[in-house]
């Protein structure tokens, strides 16, 4: 990031590099966590529900990229990679489109934790040591 420019100030929050920085608590207006209804891991799915935004919500730049990036249905850590977004960020992001209405989560399949016949090869390879 540069210094100070022949403002005084002005070309501080400029990155040759990358253009204007904006942080991340920026983007999210300060929030550490999706909305109040709006629950999901990251290897669940989202996809766009194809619903226009209400005339009260206005949604960002970063809102936009993640309507795009989830037209077809799209694991959340696909997402945030594919917007150089922080995960954290994402998700708080996720929370407004999801409580809006503008996008679906699909719980991700999970597996039971215990399979029986592991653990069966395990303990006898215990017992025979």
């Amino acid at each position: 990031m540069t210094g100070a420019g022949e403002d005084g100030h002005g070309s501080r929050w400029l990155d040759g590099d990358a253009g204007p920085v904006v942080r991340p608590y920026a983007v999210t207006k300060g929030r550490t966590a999706p909305g109040t209804g709006s629950r999901f891991g990251l290897i669940d799915v989202v996809a766009a529900t194809g619903a226009w935004p209400q005339p009260h919500f206005r949604p960002g730049p970063e809102h936009r990229r993640i309507m795009e990036l989830c037209q077809g249905p799209k694991p959340v850590i696909d997402v945030a990679s594919e917007t150089d977004l922080p995960v954290g960020v994402v998700r708080v992001l996720m929370g407004d489109l999801i409580d809006e209405g503008l996008l679906r989560v699909v719980p991700a399949q999970r597996k039971p934790h215990t399979d029986q016949r592991l653990l069966r090869m395990v303990l006898d390879g215990l017992q025979s040591l």
